[in-house]
């Protein structure tokens, strides 16, 4: 999966804490889907208060959560892209108004491409949180996760795309499998039930760092 708009998010100071702001968040995300139509073709029409509303909800679940960043910052950064994901896949803020253009194929791209016409709108919604997570991640830690061969698998895109339209939950699991670590198939959406966040409070220091979760 290529990430046209994590250069220019990763020229954002304090990437992590900026996208915590409204404005900033509606300005990205509004960047990734020009960013998208500039390299693809592909046209967006966005719906301003469904975004919003995403983003909100998506704030308030953040927030009752937020006491696991300190057991393993890493990865509550890509756990609220995840959330993040959820929300937008669940309130939709983004339709389609014209298709992609009639670009080169090649063995490069192809892969991209079939998944961009199969599912333009959670391909950007994807690419934009993936581009996130890299650049917070470069920002924060000096390197990005690595992304899976599987991202660019159409396979793969039709059984997230299914299992995201039953249980928008699901877009967590598969944003940690794109970025090649175990998704939590049974609650994705709960912090201390990821596998790292598991390991990192089993080696907890002090019995006071558990009694603050």
């Amino acid at each position: 999966m290529d990430l046209p708009f994590r250069d220019e998010l990763a020229l954002m100071p304090d990437l992590r804490h900026r996208l915590r702001q409204l404005r900033w968040f509606r300005a990205t995300f509004r960047g990734s889907a020009k960013m998208m139509s500039d390299t693809f073709g592909v046209r967006f029409e966005i719906d301003e208060a469904k975004l919003t509303r995403a983003f909100l909800d998506w704030v308030e679940i953040m927030e009752a959560q937020k006491r696991f960043a300190a057991v393993d910052r890493a990865d509550f950064i890509v756990f609220a892209a995840g959330l993040v994901l959820r929300e937008l896949i669940k309130q939709a803020p983004v339709r389609e108004i014209s298709g992609l253009s009639q670009l080169i194929e090649t063995d490069r791209n192809a892969g991209t491409l079939e998944i961009v016409r199969f599912w333009p709108e959670g391909f950007l919604y994807t690419n934009y949180c993936v581009s996130v997570i890299s650049a917070v991640h470069e920002q924060e830690f000096g390197s990005a996760p690595s992304i899976d061969k599987c991202a660019d698998d159409l396979r793969t895109w039709w059984s997230y795309r299914e299992n995201v339209t039953e249980m928008p939950a699901y877009a967590v699991a598969f944003l940690d499998r794109f970025l090649g670590a175990e998704p939590n198939w049974i609650t994705p959406d709960r912090a201390q039930s990821r596998q790292a966040m598991q390991r990192a409070l089993k080696f907890a220091r002090t019995p006071e760092a558990l009694r603050q979760l």
